[in-house]
């Protein structure tokens, strides 16, 4: 059963950076959203109105990466410079610096404890770092061409990694092995992460696809073929039931993962949608494109406080996005999209997952 209600509404622009926007994050209690670009700053969004915006300068080439530290408290920051930076999300904009790498990093992202930071590299490395003093731990190599993206797992045991050699590594945080690798992308895969519960894998590939994984069987769920240009980014939302993603053909998509269709087509920035992401709880998402703008929206999946739903849905959401006895077949064409609705839900045309038990 859907939540969803209302359609999602855009509520603001955020207008500073003068360069394409590369990557963004909210902060855990929403206050903030931190946004990486090719100008080479970084900028903390203050979502209440009013509230002044930073632009914290320091690194010496475009930012690629940013993410919020689990409390809010640091922002961690890749960059083409091939340093990583720990900022103080406040009007001083003070920063550590530190070399992680021989090439570009492409992402950073802290583990759930914040005691950690994984980045990758076009250097073809992942690394671990210890966030206090900024300590090297230790690197995975079995990438054979840039890799675009690298993400904790919820409880932190496994990374999952996003590749040019179009790969998608799963890796053992504590054995460093890799365990899978998952190869069905036809282009390089620029977005990895994990869902929610731990269960499955999803990534977004310059073959216009968003696919997703069962890391337990090593199957393929799910395969959404609905954009018609490069997938920089996804995201899933906290509840684990949504994905959205944002590609070179301008749009943001919405997925309903629990019925294998496409919800929504979001059409807001001019030009390519290079990033995406839900914010902590569910309720708002905010988007980046080429066109130098910061959009935050308001997701209207439901009415009541989501806390709740999620409360409710605990046990669901432990499962996976589907029963993972389950195969899903899915008919070759791609969805029904209508073009003379903005922001748009269709009915009856969608292109939905039959699943065989």
């Amino acid at each position: 059963m859907s939540l969803i209600q209302d359609d999602p509404t855009l509520e603001r622009h955020f207008k500073g950076h003068r360069d394409a926007i590369t990557s963004l994050d909210f902060s855990s209690n929403m206050k903030q959203i931190a946004s990486g670009s090719v100008d080479a700053c970084v900028m903390i969004w203050n979502t209440r109105p009013q509230m002044r915006a930073y632009r914290f300068v320091g690194h010496k080439d475009a930012v690629t990466s940013v993410q919020f530290s689990p409390s809010g408290h640091l922002v961690a920051s890749a960059s083409r410079d091939k340093t990583v930076r720990l900022w103080v999300p406040s009007v001083k904009g003070e920063s550590t610096v530190f070399r992680a790498h021989t090439g570009t990093v492409r992402s950073v992202s802290f583990s759930s404890d914040g005691q950690t930071l994984l980045t990758s590299s076009d250097d073809k490395s992942i690394k671990v770092w210890a966030v206090h003093r900024q300590k090297f731990l230790f690197s995975l190599n079995q990438h054979i061409n840039w890799v675009r993206c690298a993400r904790f797992s919820p409880d932190g045991r496994l990374i999952v990694s996003a590749s040019d050699d179009k790969t998608v590594k799963l890796w053992d945080k504590n054995s460093r092995e890799c365990i899978n690798s998952f190869c069905e992308h036809g282009g390089y895969v620029h977005h990895a992460d994990f869902h929610p519960s731990g269960t499955c894998i999803a990534a977004a590939s310059t073959d216009n696809t968003v696919k997703v994984w069962d890391i337990r069987t090593h199957k393929l769920l799910q395969h959404y073929p609905v954009h018609s240009a490069t997938v920089n980014s996804l995201s899933f939302h906290p509840s684990g039931n949504y994905l959205i993603t944002a590609s070179n053909d301008s749009t943001l998509k919405i997925l309903d993962l629990l019925e294998g269709r496409l919800l929504y087509t979001l059409h807001g920035h001019q030009g390519p949608a290079s990033c995406v992401s839900f914010s902590r709880t569910g309720d708002f998402f905010a988007s980046g494109g080429a066109d130098e703008q910061v959009m935050l929206w308001r997701t209207n999946f439901d009415s009541v406080d989501y806390s709740e739903v999620l409360q409710q849905k605990g046990s669901e959401v432990d499962t996976g996005v589907i029963d993972m006895n389950q195969t899903a077949h899915f008919p070759s064409e791609s969805p029904h999209v209508c073009d003379s609705c903005e922001l748009l839900l269709c009915h009856g045309n969608f292109w939905k997952a039959e699943f065989k038990v």
